[in-house]
């Protein structure tokens, strides 16, 4: 079946905070490219399952049954080859909300959590805001590829109580390996860590690239780790507030679950209940040709870039759909450079800055659209290459 990706979609005026550019205080004209959620309609098997839904008339408080967890175990069984539990899952509105109730769960104030930045900025919020202590693991970069400090990394570990993994990674898009996966869990078993997998991603990875889950890597890191998921990335549902969080150890499952209760949330939205179920039973198709859509724009931006903006670099992802451009050639200070984005391309992007360490000198473009849109935003880039090499940049 041919699936359409190349359809540009109206969605101004539809609540949509990522074409609410003024809100924000961007120009109206700017193109947005920032925000995780893609311009592709959701899969059909999803709007016919949310409509069908819909006619029934009825919302009124609900649970999942034994399809939904039949559907979710498949996935995960199909995709990952990971056997879950039915008893291992619980339902939160999404993993950023998990992350807050896990950190207060799992850790007192004043307690250290390590992140690896740069990293999708909510992690470092969780920590900062709860009162809790940021343990920074800079990821190292060189020659356009990330790996992990191990070194830094088991001395954060030491002083911490908790680890927040990203995998695949977001921003720069890695998608660990076995080898680095088990060495970072040997040395959060080795100081008694747990581990908060953020895992959203894990449906769009690139070949030869493989996501392993982390719980299910070694029997002993089921022990210590809650593995976060959602639907949400992997077919454009962000907007249902539905994540699936599995959690193998009963201690820690009692104790998120008590964080959870104390937080006033109870059951579960039908919605994103039934968008899940129809996802995981019939989207298989459309998401393995939207990894192929995905994966030609990171080919067009690579090449778009290396032969026409040389001085800005594809940090070139192995899993999601974000693009991180590496800018430093250009050597612009970050408030520069983001007025230089902003107003000199009109584009919309994550400034990377708000990624933590590393992130100066970077933007992160959502390359999750039309190709025609994205071959828009890359020429506007050409703007602010224009304008360097006329040297008025600033």
């Amino acid at each position: 079946m041919k699936y359409d990706f190349d359809t540009v979609i109206d969605r101004k005026n539809t609540s949509s905070i990522k074409y609410d550019p003024v809100s924000r205080g961007k120009p109206e004209d700017v193109l947005p490219l920032w925000v995780a959620d893609m311009d592709f309609a959701a899969p059909s098997c999803v709007q016919d399952a949310l409509v069908s839904r819909a006619r029934h008339g009825i919302f009124g408080y609900s649970e999942p049954d034994g399809a939904y967890f039949l559907a979710v175990q498949k996935w995960f069984k199909n995709r990952f080859e990971w056997n879950t539990e039915k008893n291992w899952l619980l339902i939160t509105p999404g993993v950023v909300n998990t992350l807050y109730l896990a950190v207060r769960a799992f850790t007192k104030p004043g307690d250290g959590i390590v992140v690896q930045q740069p990293v999708y900025y909510p992690f470092n919020s969780a920590v900062q805001k709860t009162g809790r202590t940021l343990l920074v693991n800079e990821l190292f970069y060189s020659e356009g590829h990330y790996s992990i400090d191990f070194e830094d990394f088991e001395n954060k570990i030491k002083q911490a109580k908790l680890f927040i993994l990203c995998n695949p990674h977001n921003p720069v898009g890695r998608v660990w390996t076995n080898d680095e996966l088990m060495r970072m869990g040997e040395i959060c078993l080795r100081y008694d860590v747990t581990v908060i997998a953020d895992e959203i991603h894990q449906d769009i990875i690139f070949p030869p690239h493989k996501h392993c889950v982390f719980a299910a890597l070694d029997e002993r890191f089921s022990g210590f780790t809650v593995t976060c998921t959602s639907p949400s990335k992997t077919f454009n549902l962000a907007g249902l507030q539905h994540a699936n969080i599995f959690i193998p150890s009963e201690k820690l499952r009692a104790l998120f679950a008590q964080e959870y209760e104390n937080c006033g949330l109870s059951q579960p939205g039908i919605m994103g209940l039934v968008s899940c179920e129809a996802a995981y039973t019939g989207g298989a198709e459309w998401l393995d040709a939207l990894i192929n859509y995905l994966a030609g724009n990171m080919s067009l931006i690579n090449e778009f870039l290396h032969n026409r903006i040389p001085k800005i670099k594809l940090v070139k992802p192995e899993g999601t759909y974000l693009a991180w451009l590496d800018f430093s050639e250009l050597g612009l200070s970050d408030n520069e450079l983001n007025n230089a984005v902003t107003h000199k391309a009109k584009l919309w992007l994550n400034n990377g800055v708000t990624f933590g360490r590393g992130g100066n000198g970077f933007q992160r473009l959502n390359a999750a659209c039309p190709r025609s849109l994205l071959q828009n935003a890359l020429e506007r880039l050409r703007n602010i290459d224009e304008v360097f090499q006329q040297g008025d940049i600033r």
